[in-house]
């Protein structure tokens, strides 16, 4: 069983919340979402394991039993080709769950025009595999998200 914390502070709005029908749809997995405070911020890995893929504004980290989480920063944020995007470790490094990854601040993004809406996926999961997946109230960075059996 892997539990998937928090890699934000802010809101969670859950899945169906995300103004992008590919994460609403779960097509790239199931999870939840975040709303995420309105300040330069860290965010940080949801589980302890290698980082396999790193862009400025999504990473993945997949566990010791081979689970994949996706952290996306945002709603088209690919679009700002990295700016207002700091990352703080690289494809390959071993992370442990709450250690800062990338310091972004979802302010900018949403002046920027986009939404700093973040969703959490289990990539590859099958949606009954995940329990006690959280979609509403208020989060902080850590707490947990949801298990992975």
């Amino acid at each position: 069983m892997t539990t998937v914390t928090s890699p934000l502070t802010g809101q969670l709005v859950g899945l169906a919340g995300v103004p992008d029908p590919v994460f609403s749809g779960a097509m790239v997995g199931p999870g939840t979402a975040i709303d995420p405070v309105r300040e330069p911020t860290e965010a940080v890995a949801p589980v302890d394991g290698v980082v396999v893929s790193m862009h400025p504004h999504a990473f993945v980290v997949v566990d010791a039993d081979g689970h994949g989480v996706l952290t996306h920063l945002g709603i088209d944020t690919v679009q700002l080709n990295g700016e207002g995007f700091e990352l703080l470790v690289n494809k390959g490094d071993t992370v442990t769950r709450g250690q800062a990854v990338i310091r972004w601040d979802p302010a900018a993004v949403e002046a920027a025009g986009k939404s700093p809406i973040s969703p959490i996926v289990a990539l590859e999961a099958a949606t009954d595999s995940l329990v006690d997946v959280r979609e509403n109230g208020d989060v902080l960075a850590g707490d947990k998200l949801f298990s992975w059996s």
